[in-house]
């Protein structure tokens, strides 16, 4: 796929297999989702905790994903079957360009597109952004929704930082970010971009928290449809 644009009948079917997967596995409750535009490009921002993650958004968006990967794991059968469904692999050591223009190809098709805004499994709160969100969004104009997920697990990469199963599994959709419009795209517009980003992400996070205080799950560490 590289250099390509990831086929929407592959995306498509991960949305479906994921979806089986993780209502199979788990009590998934999927709230907001009517905030995510039902039509034209998206940027979905979502928080990172665990490996359980990706999947979990994959089979709760309301429209299939295409996912900004590490290209560590686009190995062997895995990377075979993560191709073929649509995602995305990307360097992170540095500027992967090849990526992002497959990136901005993604959202001039009118798709939805995935960016873990911290790069890596962290703390969850948005506390520490990259700039790659922020620049997809400047050149491509795509509405920005940030996703808050709870009950994932551990940062582990064994099957024991996986949720217990049945567990309940929580995610939550936000408002689309509230970005100007930009007629230059530079540095500076970027930085604006990630500095209200940050914000708009890390309000989420914390209006989601607010929400589930004192459930059974926490948000952002190992924490019905509405």
């Amino acid at each position: 796929m590289s250099g390509h644009l990831p086929t929407g009948v592959g995306a498509t079917t991960g949305w479906r297999i994921a979806w089986v997967v993780m209502r199979t596995g788990w009590s998934v409750r999927v709230h907001d989702a009517h905030l995510v535009p039902a039509r034209g490009p998206v940027i979905l921002a979502p928080n990172h905790t665990g490996f359980l993650d990706p999947p979990l958004l994959m089979g709760t968006s309301p429209r299939p994903i295409h996912c900004l990967a590490k290209r560590e794991i686009f190995r062997g059968p895995l990377g075979w079957f993560l191709r073929g469904i649509g995602q995305i692999p990307i360097d992170r050591s540095g500027t992967d360009r090849a990526a992002l223009t497959i990136a901005l190809a993604v959202l001039a098709a009118g798709r939805v597109l995935v960016v873990y805004p911290e790069g890596t499994r962290g703390s969850g709160d948005f506390a520490d952004l990259r700039r790659g969100l922020a620049w997809l969004a400047v050149r491509s104009g795509a509405p920005v929704v940030p996703v808050v997920a709870s009950g994932v697990g551990s940062r582990g990469t064994t099957l024991s930082a996986l949720p217990p199963v049945r567990s309940r599994l929580d995610v939550v959709f936000g408002a689309p970010a509230d970005l100007p419009a930009v007629t230059v795209r530079s540095r500076t517009a970027v930085q604006d971009a990630n500095r209200r980003l940050q914000v708009a992400l890390t309000a989420h996070h914390a209006a989601v928290a607010a929400r589930f205080a004192g459930s059974v799950t926490a948000v952002g560490t190992d924490r019905e449809t509405s």
